[in-house]
């Protein structure tokens, strides 16, 4: 899942690179969800 989320945001950097700001928005708003779901299931793993 951080793979995903990596590479969602390797794509908002470019997006923003060459102008297109929504779909760089929209990226980062996916990285950021991930790394979130990462970051609570890698929090679960640990307490279990």
């Amino acid at each position: 899942m951080l793979e995903l989320a990596l590479l969602f945001f390797v794509i908002a950097l470019i997006a923003a690179a060459l102008g297109a700001g929504g779909v760089a928005g929209l990226s980062m708003t996916i990285a950021k969800w991930l790394v979130l779901i990462f970051l609570v299931l890698a929090v679960a793993s640990l307490i279990l």
